[in-house]
């Protein structure tokens, strides 16, 4: 079986997911609304992994939960990029870039959600009920957060695109 193929891609999507929520929720501090939600969405990405460690450990798969950041972190390139956001402000320059922003986390997000997808239809095939279950309870967090983006991306792109 390859089924720690799949965790191991699984573990690694939603790393990736939960830096670049923290890079984005920093970079425009200034948004309030997206400072926040991004600090909710890392903290589901951080459940569906925490989740995903015990089983991940069954396939001698080791999920590193340091590398996913709960809460925003405040190193030195993100103090950086905090006071960056609060001197830019609203200008219509920061428009584009959430929407670039927004654009490159929608598609973090959709390659962890088709690899919550394979990691489902392997559990299924190989008939581990566990981990079938796990994929049920987190896929629908990461599914949650890619919602969130293309609403965030329809909100902003007017304002964005014609300023």
């Amino acid at each position: 079986m390859k089924l720690d193929v799949a965790i191991r891609e699984v573990g690694d999507a939603e790393t990736e997911v939960a830096q670049e929520l923290n890079a984005l929720g920093e970079r425009h501090k200034a948004d309030h609304d997206v400072f926040h939600v991004t600090e909710t969405l890392q903290r589901l990405v951080r459940d569906n992994l925490e989740a995903l460690a015990p089983r991940a450990e069954r396939y001698d798969v080791a999920v590193d939960l340091d590398d996913a950041p709960e809460q925003h972190r405040q190193g030195l390139v993100d103090k950086a990029r905090g006071r960056t956001s609060e001197l830019l402000g609203r200008r219509p320059e920061t428009g584009l870039l959430l929407l670039r922003d927004l654009r490159k986390l929608h598609l973090l997000y959709a390659e962890a959600s088709i690899d919550w997808v394979l990691l489902g239809q392997g559990a299924q095939a190989a008939k581990d009920q566990e981990l079938l279950d796990l994929v049920s309870r987190c896929h629908p967090r990461t599914l949650r957060g890619m919602k969130w983006t293309v609403t965030r991306l329809k909100e902003a792109a007017p304002q964005a695109l014609t300023s």
